[in-house]
């Protein structure tokens, strides 16, 4: 069931992040060294949200991830990913 939930795009909002990092270590056969940037870009994305989701909590927003229909319109009214 969690294997669902990491590749749901409503729950989870760095997938594309996180198949990034995965796709690098796979083309450097695991060297961490060599993807440092991509693992950056992923640790930022999930900040970002985290930080959204907690301020959603706060204003009593449900869901307090926003799904990813809602992630786009935020971002397109951003300008692009802040991270």
């Amino acid at each position: 069931m969690s294997g669902r939930k990491v590749r749901d795009q409503d729950i989870n909002p760095c997938i594309e992040e996180s198949d990034a990092s995965q796709k690098c270590l796979d083309v450097y056969n695991y060297d961490k060294n060599m993807c440092s940037a991509f693992f950056l870009q992923y640790k930022n994305c999930r900040k970002y949200w985290h930080g959204v989701m907690v301020q959603r909590r706060r204003d009593g927003v449900r869901p307090q991830m926003p799904t990813a229909a809602e992630r786009l319109e935020m971002l397109a009214a951003l300008g692009g990913k802040p991270y």
